[in-house]
């Protein structure tokens, strides 16, 4: 059944996946976004707004008047110094929560994060919060704000994308295929880890499952987007590199990557964004992340597409935007 559906933050990693799925099943959508689509063939349908501007994104809802919303518009990278910089993920919630009551959506799907939680750590409920870092500590404000509006008409849940990958992807997971292909990627000797990561192309197929799924499967609960199998990372690394057809993954010694990652923080702690290896991201790589994906599949039942799959679709897109960007 065709649905008029609301995306924001639709010019996104996820969001631009999303559309497109939305659009090739035959929804009427809408992207919502401060930033024009990545995709130029999605203009059309992008409306450009900043959530954090509550009286021009109640007048655009309340325009289009939405069925569904996917509120994926949000502040993601760890760069910001305090709560203060990640008024998207707070106000930007308030605004929609307002917004969408005002517009009688039927129902809301709100993004947080796996990142409310420190890495590693296992949550006992979806109230057990422990987050590190601020965009962290402003995705729990943001889960609360949600759960705080008990008056809210509208059917909504909550997901926490743990790590997505594929098609239209950046930092750091497109640094993860880049290194691999160009052959520096150095893995730690000896460590396999398991991590319930997702291909973007099940995530979204996720999305939509949750957008038409009965009410009392969805409402008020929260779902971590992954795969219902973990990955290992050396052996995902390891089918990255066939289908690159690049040299072997190196693995070193972990105190040569430890000497690695000190220097990383020093370039951080100057000022270096995005370095490539920080003792954050070794102690990522090497910490397993297991969520419960037991509901999620209850709800959404088989994915589309396995690891192989997924690498190939990756892989094929990274070689297009290369020769895009040199055309």
């Amino acid at each position: 059944m065709s649905r008029r559906i609301v995306v924001t933050g639709g010019s996104g990693f996820i969001g631009t996946n999303f559309i497109e799925l939305l659009s090739r099943t035959g929804h009427e959508v809408f992207n919502l976004d401060l930033k024009p689509p990545a995709a130029v063939t999605e203009h059309v349908r992008w409306r450009q707004v900043d959530i954090r501007d509550r009286a021009a994104l109640l007048a655009l809802l309340g325009e289009l008047a939405p069925e569904i919303v996917v509120h994926l518009a949000a502040r993601t990278d760890l760069n910001g110094g305090s709560m203060t910089d990640y008024d998207a993920n707070t106000a930007g919630v308030r605004n929609l929560i307002d917004a969408a009551a005002a517009a009688s959506v039927k129902r809301v799907l709100f993004a947080s994060s796996r990142l409310v939680c420190r890495i590693g750590y296992q949550p006992q409920s979806a109230l057990d919060f422990c987050p590190t870092t601020p965009y962290g500590q402003s995705k729990v404000l943001g889960e609360q704000l949600v759960r705080a509006a008990v008056d809210a008409p509208f059917e909504w849940a909550i997901v926490r994308p743990t790590s997505i990958w594929g098609p239209w992807f950046h930092i750091p997971y497109r640094n993860f295929f880049d290194a691999i292909r160009d052959g520096r990627y150095l893995h730690p000797r000896g460590v396999r880890v398991r991590k319930s990561f997702g291909y973007v192309g099940n995530t979204v197929h996720q999305l939509l499952q949750l957008t038409q799924a009965p009410r009392e499967a969805v409402h008020g609960q929260m779902f971590y987007l992954a795969d219902y199998e973990p990955i290992e990372v050396l052996d995902w690394g390891q089918r990255v590199q066939a289908a690159f057809g690049a040299a072997p993954i190196r693995q070193v010694p972990m105190s040569a990557l430890r000497l690695v990652a000190g220097a990383g923080d020093g370039l951080s702690w100057l000022g270096w964004k995005n370095v490539p290896l920080t003792n954050f991201r070794l102690d990522n790589l090497v910490t397993e992340m297991l969520h419960d994906t037991g509901s999620l599949r209850e709800v959404c039942g088989a994915l589309p597409f396995n690891v192989d799959e997924g690498v190939q679709r990756t892989v094929g897109w990274m070689r297009a935007d290369r020769q895009r960007a040199a055309a």
